[in-house]
């Protein structure tokens, strides 16, 4: 059961070592500029590998539960998906299993990988566990700790950690198969949260110290994305690097601009360079790039969170 890019090498490799009888997935939903149906990429997964796909609207459909019943799966494996009602989880002989992408009981919630590259943490992991009927409480199977990288996006980082799933799927099943799986009750405390992000989160408050900022740029990449307010709109921010972290200037001015080297902005501490941006209707480009078609000059203000400009 799952939906995105990132449960895909789990769902192939889970195929190649395990007879899997059906996959669960989203309907099929109209997406880009053409608004066509586009089925996710668990589904296009699947049909390579010749699985029947359910698609339903609503997990609790009785024609639904149905069809998961004639499936008959000893196992249900879980990644990247919505919260599955009691009926459901409750169905196989041994259990329905989730890979989440933390060490929990740290980051529980839709958004464990971004979360954790936006706070600046420099590891991360994966979890297997069993599904309950409290979000991502159950007994954990197993983890495997994820290093990293001081300048690696959610993107860059989740396409390292579905690699990494892949192989502890796989490993997961192999020990509920053989009955040798462990079951580790969660720590009751409570990790650092992790919800869905919401796209106000993205514009930058250049009152943050540098590195904060960084952080966020790369946790917001690719998706919802960072962003800044200048004169002509709103301004995608991909990739920054940070120039210094004691340095002073005016929040959101920008400090150097160059048609060669690109341009930095001051944060409330330290300096930022804006590697990659992209203007409203345009696509990426570098910071020179954006310097020499829009002739930004320092001493420009970019708008902070909550400010209007006229």
């Amino acid at each position: 059961m799952g939906t995105s890019e990132f449960a895909a090498p789990i769902l192939r490799a889970l195929h190649e070592r395990h007879e899997v009888t059906a996959v669960v997935t989203r309907p099929d939903s109209c997406r880009g500029r053409g608004l066509q149906f586009t089925p996710s990429p668990v589904k296009v997964a699947a049909l390579e590998c010749g699985i029947t796909v359910l698609d339903p609207v609503t997990l609790d459909d009785p024609v639904f539960l149905v069809a998961l019943r004639e499936a008959r799966a000893e196992l249900f494996f879980v990644t990247a998906f919505r919260i599955l009602p009691p009926a459901v989880f409750t169905m196989p002989p041994f259990g329905t299993v989730n890979l989440h992408g933390s060490l929990l009981p740290d980051y529980r919630g839709a958004a464990p990988i971004q979360r954790a590259v936006i706070n600046g943490d420099s590891e991360t992991g994966l979890t297997t566990f069993y599904i309950e009927e409290t979000v991502d409480t159950g007994d954990i199977i197993l983890t495997e700790r994820v290093p990293i990288g001081p300048d690696e996006t959610a993107g860059e980082l989740a396409a390292r950690m579905r690699k990494i799933g892949a192989a502890l799927a796989v490993r997961t099943a192999d020990l509920v198969e053989a009955g040798t799986n462990p079951r580790i009750p969660q720590p009751k405390r409570a990790g650092r949260p992790a919800p869905k992000l919401r796209k106000e989160e993205g514009w930058i408050d250049w009152r943050r110290d540098a590195r904060s900022i960084h952080n966020l740029v790369r946790g917001m990449n690719p998706e919802p994305g960072a962003f800044t307010v200048w004169d002509r709109g709103m301004l995608k921010i991909h990739r920054t690097r940070v120039v210094d972290e004691e340095s002073a200037g005016t929040p959101g001015t920008v400090a150097e601009a160059s048609p060669t080297g690109g341009f930095s902005v001051w944060c409330g501490r330290g300096k930022l360079a804006i590697l990659q941006t992209q203007p409203p209707g345009k696509r990426p480009m570098d910071g020179a790039a954006f310097v020499r078609g829009y002739r930004i000059d320092p001493g420009t203000l970019l708008a902070l969170p909550g400010m209007h400009r006229s």
